[in-house]
């Protein structure tokens, strides 16, 4: 079994932590360069991107997990995640960066602000029927010929992938961690 490390800089580290761990999955919290030595993944989750990316600079991890990334460190990004391993940041502050391993482009709020925030039943690709927990979600606007498309939504004129996966690295626009669903993170395992 994989162990995952959970990015636990600012977002939604206990929720997944503990998806993990009810799949049995050692999991470790990465709040520094040392904690990754020893992961197999690590998840990026969903919390506010920018707020992010700052902790990211300012402990030291960007260039680390960068450097790890270009060696196959498998990644599962979701909300927050998913705009911080996209290859392009719609509409995202003049100072946003991401790591662009994931062969997309997202908008942040994609799918509208806080309040229009929403829950709907997801058909995922060898998963089946899975709960979504939309929460200021990015929107997937445009993928890469490697992309592979495990689950689209139709919201609002148009259908856009919400969960994504280019060999290693994973994007998700919605929070599986908030539902009692882990289908989605065993998913994400058995790829290791």
């Amino acid at each position: 079994m994989p162990r995952v490390g959970v990015l636990a800089l600012q977002g939604d580290v206990r929720e997944h932590e503990a998806a993990f761990v009810e799949l049995g999955v050692d999991v470790r919290r990465v709040r520094t360069a040392a904690h990754l030595d020893d992961v197999d993944a690590l998840v990026i989750p969903g919390g506010e991107s920018t707020a992010i990316a700052h902790l990211l600079d300012t402990s030291g991890l960007r260039s680390e997990i960068g450097t790890r990334l270009g060696s196959g460190l498998a990644i599962f990004g979701t909300c927050a995640g998913l705009i911080l391993v996209a290859r392009d940041v719609l509409d995202g502050r003049v100072d946003q960066w991401s790591f662009g391993v994931l062969d997309v482009s997202v908008r942040r709020n994609g799918y509208g602000r806080q309040i229009a925030s929403f829950e709907t039943e997801l058909e995922v690709h060898g998963v089946g029927n899975v709960h979504g927990v939309f929460i200021r979600a990015p929107k997937i606007e445009a993928i890469g010929d490697d992309v592979v498309v495990l689950a689209s939504h139709d919201h609002g004129g148009g259908t856009h992938p919400v969960l994504v996966r280019q060999g290693r690295v994973w994007g998700c626009s919605f929070h599986p961690e908030l539902t009692n669903d882990r289908r989605v993170q065993r998913l994400f395992v058995e790829s290791i």
